[in-house]
């Protein structure tokens, strides 16, 4: 009987070892996984991005704004980390050049301190890579969180590249159609559309070829019509 019990025990506790070895949470391999260049390549190059300025970062408690990332000069690659707490924003950003004392130093405002593989100077850490220089910077966020994010700067895994950039098919823009901007009047459905412009000047009432055109202006002032098209 006690030989029973013995056996019992043993198999109870190799039950709750795999119980528990089951619950452990799987991870992505995407995670790990170190981003396709051929497709980091099209989706960067879809935006004017040179692949290799593209960087991604971590710092406790920042996440990546999607909308900021976006082309820096001529072919550079820029991005915003915000906050959920404070609202203060990361700024982390890759061009072409070099960094040494010499070049830290021109125009710098604040003295320039290495610290490890980076440059330190004023709210703002570089890190020199092969052709280019990386830099994380952020007013009013403390140095220990720069320096963090700075030596967390990596590039892109799978997983990191698909909420970094989206495919080079899907982003607006990409020849199939205009772009929206957000700070420009949605124009109106329907054969006629109006263009507001500021107060002051005219506002133009275009209409489908054969029609009559018709200007507007804002109140108070005097109309003035004029032809639109023949």
């Amino acid at each position: 009987m006690i030989r029973q019990r013995g056996v019992l025990s043993v198999l109870l506790l190799s039950a709750l070892l795999l119980t528990g070895c089951g619950s452990e949470k799987a991870t992505d391999p995407a995670a790990d996984r170190a981003a396709d260049q051929s497709e980091l390549a099209a989706r960067a190059s879809a935006l004017g991005i040179a692949p290799e300025h593209v960087y991604v970062t971590e710092a406790p408690g920042f996440t990546l704004a999607q909308q900021s990332v976006g082309v820096l000069g001529d072919d550079g690659f820029s991005a915003v980390y915000v906050s959920q707490e404070t609202g203060a924003q990361l700024q982390l950003s890759v061009d072409r050049g070099t960094m040494t004392a010499e070049t830290c130093a021109e125009g710098a405002s604040a003295p320039c301190e290495k610290d490890g593989d980076a440059w330190y100077r004023g709210q703002e850490y570089a890190v020199p890579k092969k052709g280019h220089v990386v830099r994380v910077s952020g007013e009013g966020i403390s140095r220990d969180v720069l320096r963090e994010a700075a030596a967390a700067v990596h590039r892109p895994s799978d997983a990191e590249l698909d909420a970094l950039l989206p495919p080079a098919g899907e982003r607006e823009g990409d020849g199939s159609g205009p772009v929206e901007r957000g700070d420009l009047p949605r124009p109106a459905t329907g054969p006629r559309s109006t263009t507001r412009t500021p107060r002051g000047e005219r506002w133009v009432t275009s209409t489908p070829r054969g029609e009559r055109p018709v200007t507007r202006t804002p109140r108070g002032e005097r109309p003035v019509r004029e032809r639109i098209g023949s």
